[in-house]
Protein backbone atom coordinates (compact mmCIF):
# COMPACT_ATOMS: atom_id res chain seq x y z
CA UNK A 1 0.00 0.00 0.00
CA UNK A 2 1.03 3.73 -0.48
CA UNK A 3 -0.52 7.27 -1.60
CA UNK A 4 -0.95 5.68 -4.77
CA UNK A 5 -2.40 2.11 -4.51
CA UNK A 6 -4.74 2.29 -1.07
CA UNK A 7 -5.55 -0.99 0.46
CA UNK A 8 -9.67 -1.71 0.11
CA UNK A 9 -10.41 -0.87 3.60
CA UNK A 10 -9.02 2.96 3.03
CA UNK A 11 -10.39 2.77 -0.32
CA UNK A 12 -13.99 2.33 1.09
CA UNK A 13 -12.92 5.25 3.42
CA UNK A 14 -11.79 7.72 0.43
CA UNK A 15 -15.28 6.70 -0.81
CA UNK A 16 -17.31 8.54 2.10
CA UNK A 17 -15.18 11.58 2.05
CA UNK A 18 -17.29 14.32 0.18
CA UNK A 19 -15.97 15.94 -2.95
CA UNK A 20 -14.06 19.49 -1.91
CA UNK A 21 -13.81 18.16 1.65
CA UNK A 22 -11.01 19.50 3.98
CA UNK A 23 -10.41 16.96 5.44
CA UNK A 24 -8.96 15.90 9.11
CA UNK A 25 -7.13 12.34 9.01
CA UNK A 26 -6.46 11.84 12.57
CA UNK A 27 -3.77 9.18 13.55
CA UNK A 28 -3.05 9.29 9.91
CA UNK A 29 -0.05 7.23 9.60
CA UNK A 30 1.84 7.63 6.80
CA UNK A 31 -0.40 10.15 5.51
CA UNK A 32 -1.68 7.84 2.57
CA UNK A 33 -5.07 9.28 2.61
CA UNK A 34 -5.13 12.89 2.52
CA UNK A 35 -2.53 12.25 -0.33
CA UNK A 36 -4.07 9.80 -2.03
CA UNK A 37 -7.06 12.05 -2.06
CA UNK A 38 -5.22 14.99 -2.96
CA UNK A 39 -3.80 13.32 -6.22
CA UNK A 40 -6.68 12.63 -6.62
CA UNK A 41 -8.21 16.40 -6.72
CA UNK A 42 -11.22 14.66 -4.60
CA UNK A 43 -10.38 17.14 -1.47
CA UNK A 44 -9.57 20.96 -1.14
CA UNK A 45 -6.93 20.46 1.70
CA UNK A 46 -6.33 18.29 4.73
CA UNK A 47 -4.17 18.25 8.08
CA UNK A 48 -2.66 14.67 8.76
CA UNK A 49 -2.51 14.54 12.65
CA UNK A 50 -0.34 11.60 14.54
CA UNK A 51 0.90 11.15 17.85
CA UNK A 52 3.94 9.00 17.51
CA UNK A 53 7.21 10.91 15.75
CA UNK A 54 7.89 7.75 13.34
CA UNK A 55 4.50 8.02 11.59
CA UNK A 56 4.54 11.41 11.85
CA UNK A 57 7.97 11.85 10.38
CA UNK A 58 6.71 9.04 7.31
CA UNK A 59 3.17 11.22 6.36
CA UNK A 60 5.86 14.48 6.20
CA UNK A 61 8.06 12.65 4.23
CA UNK A 62 4.65 11.28 1.78
CA UNK A 63 3.57 15.07 1.65
CA UNK A 64 7.18 15.85 0.91
CA UNK A 65 7.85 13.53 -2.06
CA UNK A 66 4.30 14.27 -3.33
CA UNK A 67 4.71 18.29 -3.48
CA UNK A 68 1.87 18.81 -1.73
CA UNK A 69 3.07 21.27 1.18
CA UNK A 70 0.71 24.04 0.75
CA UNK A 71 -2.30 21.72 0.97
CA UNK A 72 -1.50 19.17 3.32
CA UNK A 73 -0.44 20.09 7.01
CA UNK A 74 1.09 17.32 9.08
CA UNK A 75 0.72 17.86 12.91
CA UNK A 76 2.43 16.07 15.79
CA UNK A 77 -0.68 16.20 18.24
CA UNK A 78 -2.72 14.13 20.48
CA UNK A 79 -5.99 13.42 18.82
CA UNK A 80 -8.44 15.65 17.41
CA UNK A 81 -5.85 18.55 18.82
CA UNK A 82 -4.43 18.54 15.70
CA UNK A 83 -7.20 20.35 14.26
CA UNK A 84 -7.33 24.43 14.39
CA UNK A 85 -10.35 26.22 13.97
CA UNK A 86 -8.82 28.38 10.92
CA UNK A 87 -8.60 24.94 9.40
CA UNK A 88 -12.54 24.58 8.53
CA UNK A 89 -12.44 21.21 8.44
CA UNK A 90 -15.62 19.30 7.25
CA UNK A 91 -14.74 15.82 7.34
CA UNK A 92 -12.61 13.89 10.13
CA UNK A 93 -11.19 10.24 9.47
CA UNK A 94 -9.96 8.12 12.15
CA UNK A 95 -9.07 4.79 11.01
CA UNK A 96 -7.47 1.39 12.10
CA UNK A 97 -7.89 2.02 15.87
CA UNK A 98 -9.99 0.02 17.97
CA UNK A 99 -13.41 1.80 18.58
CA UNK A 100 -13.09 2.47 22.43
CA UNK A 101 -9.94 4.61 21.11
CA UNK A 102 -11.41 6.35 18.30
CA UNK A 103 -14.86 7.18 20.63
CA UNK A 104 -11.93 8.39 23.38
CA UNK A 105 -10.28 10.45 21.03
CA UNK A 106 -13.98 12.09 20.16
CA UNK A 107 -14.72 12.31 23.34
CA UNK A 108 -11.32 14.21 24.70
CA UNK A 109 -11.69 16.71 21.54
CA UNK A 110 -15.22 17.33 21.45
CA UNK A 111 -14.36 21.09 21.79
CA UNK A 112 -12.73 20.79 18.38
CA UNK A 113 -15.85 19.60 16.80
CA UNK A 114 -18.06 22.36 14.90
CA UNK A 115 -20.59 19.54 14.54
CA UNK A 116 -21.05 20.00 10.73
CA UNK A 117 -18.12 17.40 10.31
CA UNK A 118 -18.68 14.30 8.72
CA UNK A 119 -17.13 11.37 10.45
CA UNK A 120 -15.74 8.60 8.54
CA UNK A 121 -14.92 6.01 11.35
CA UNK A 122 -13.05 2.48 10.74
CA UNK A 123 -12.85 0.59 13.96
CA UNK A 124 -11.45 -2.72 14.45
CA UNK A 125 -13.88 -4.05 16.80
CA UNK A 126 -15.06 -1.79 19.70
CA UNK A 127 -18.01 -0.63 17.39
CA UNK A 128 -20.73 -1.04 19.70
CA UNK A 129 -19.14 1.49 22.57
CA UNK A 130 -18.63 3.74 18.96
CA UNK A 131 -22.17 3.84 18.07
CA UNK A 132 -23.04 4.02 21.72
CA UNK A 133 -21.28 8.08 21.76
CA UNK A 134 -22.79 8.57 18.39
CA UNK A 135 -25.57 8.52 19.70
CA UNK A 136 -25.27 10.11 23.09
CA UNK A 137 -23.91 12.93 21.03
CA UNK A 138 -26.58 13.48 18.75
CA UNK A 139 -24.27 11.79 15.79
CA UNK A 140 -26.38 9.56 13.12
CA UNK A 141 -25.60 6.81 11.10
CA UNK A 142 -25.68 7.94 7.15
CA UNK A 143 -24.06 4.71 6.03
CA UNK A 144 -22.44 1.58 7.47
CA UNK A 145 -20.27 -1.46 5.50
CA UNK A 146 -18.60 -4.41 6.31
CA UNK A 147 -15.44 -5.72 4.17
CA UNK A 148 -13.15 -8.71 4.91
CA UNK A 149 -9.27 -7.84 3.88
CA UNK A 150 -6.27 -10.22 4.83
CA UNK A 151 -8.70 -12.41 6.94
CA UNK A 152 -9.49 -9.29 9.38
CA UNK A 153 -13.60 -8.24 9.38
CA UNK A 154 -13.63 -4.39 9.23
CA UNK A 155 -16.28 -2.24 9.79
CA UNK A 156 -16.90 1.92 8.34
CA UNK A 157 -19.47 3.78 9.64
CA UNK A 158 -19.86 7.16 8.46
CA UNK A 159 -22.16 9.77 10.58
CA UNK A 160 -23.27 13.23 11.01
CA UNK A 161 -24.61 15.19 14.38
CA UNK A 162 -27.89 15.84 13.29
CA UNK A 163 -29.90 16.04 16.62
CA UNK A 164 -31.48 13.33 18.97
CA UNK A 165 -31.20 9.71 17.59
CA UNK A 166 -31.89 6.76 19.66
CA UNK A 167 -30.49 3.35 18.51
CA UNK A 168 -31.79 -0.35 20.21
CA UNK A 169 -29.40 -2.11 22.36
CA UNK A 170 -29.03 -4.78 19.19
CA UNK A 171 -28.47 -1.97 16.82
CA UNK A 172 -25.58 -0.21 18.56
CA UNK A 173 -24.38 -4.05 18.63
CA UNK A 174 -24.71 -4.41 14.81
CA UNK A 175 -25.02 -1.71 13.55
CA UNK A 176 -28.92 -0.07 12.73
CA UNK A 177 -27.92 -0.17 8.87
CA UNK A 178 -26.24 -3.02 8.60
CA UNK A 179 -29.20 -5.19 10.25
CA UNK A 180 -31.38 -3.63 7.24
CA UNK A 181 -28.74 -4.25 4.38
CA UNK A 182 -27.49 -7.65 5.68
CA UNK A 183 -24.82 -8.25 2.81
CA UNK A 184 -23.39 -11.38 2.61
CA UNK A 185 -19.63 -9.94 4.04
CA UNK A 186 -21.78 -8.60 7.51
CA UNK A 187 -24.25 -11.93 7.42
CA UNK A 188 -20.26 -13.65 7.06
CA UNK A 189 -19.02 -12.02 10.15
CA UNK A 190 -21.07 -12.62 12.13
CA UNK A 191 -21.42 -16.67 11.37
CA UNK A 192 -17.93 -16.45 11.89
CA UNK A 193 -18.37 -14.77 15.60
CA UNK A 194 -21.19 -16.86 16.72
CA UNK A 195 -18.68 -19.98 16.60
CA UNK A 196 -16.06 -17.88 18.57
CA UNK A 197 -19.22 -16.70 21.17
CA UNK A 198 -19.96 -20.49 21.02
CA UNK A 199 -16.79 -21.68 21.79
CA UNK A 200 -16.04 -19.14 24.85
CA UNK A 201 -19.51 -20.01 26.62
CA UNK A 202 -18.35 -23.68 26.19
CA UNK A 203 -14.87 -22.74 27.95
CA UNK A 204 -16.60 -21.12 31.01
CA UNK A 205 -18.30 -24.04 31.54
CA UNK A 206 -14.64 -26.32 31.45
CA UNK A 207 -12.93 -23.27 33.14
CA UNK A 208 -11.63 -24.17 36.40
CA UNK A 209 -11.89 -20.69 38.12
CA UNK A 210 -15.62 -20.02 38.54
CA UNK A 211 -16.59 -16.97 35.35
CA UNK A 212 -18.59 -14.16 37.01
CA UNK A 213 -22.50 -14.80 35.95
CA UNK A 214 -22.78 -11.15 34.18
CA UNK A 215 -19.66 -11.91 32.06
CA UNK A 216 -21.27 -16.02 31.47
CA UNK A 217 -25.20 -14.36 30.43
CA UNK A 218 -23.57 -11.67 27.85
CA UNK A 219 -21.98 -13.84 26.20
CA UNK A 220 -25.28 -15.96 25.95
CA UNK A 221 -27.28 -12.69 24.87
CA UNK A 222 -25.41 -12.06 22.40
CA UNK A 223 -25.50 -15.82 21.13
CA UNK A 224 -29.44 -15.31 21.42
CA UNK A 225 -29.12 -12.34 19.51
CA UNK A 226 -26.77 -13.32 16.58
CA UNK A 227 -28.96 -16.26 16.19
CA UNK A 228 -32.30 -14.11 15.74
CA UNK A 229 -30.25 -11.67 13.47
CA UNK A 230 -29.25 -15.20 11.25
CA UNK A 231 -32.23 -17.34 11.89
Amino acid sequence: MNEQTLSMRLERVAAHVPRGARLADIGSDHGYLPVALMRRGAIACAVAGELALTPFAAAERSVRENGLEQLITVRLANGLAAIEPSDGITAISLCGMGGETIRDILDSGKARLSGHERLILQPNGGEQPLRQWLMENDYRILSEEVLRENRFDYEIIVAERTGPVTYSAEELYFGPLQMQSRSPAFLAKWQRLLRQRHKTLASFTQAKQTVPEEKRQAVARQIQWITALLA
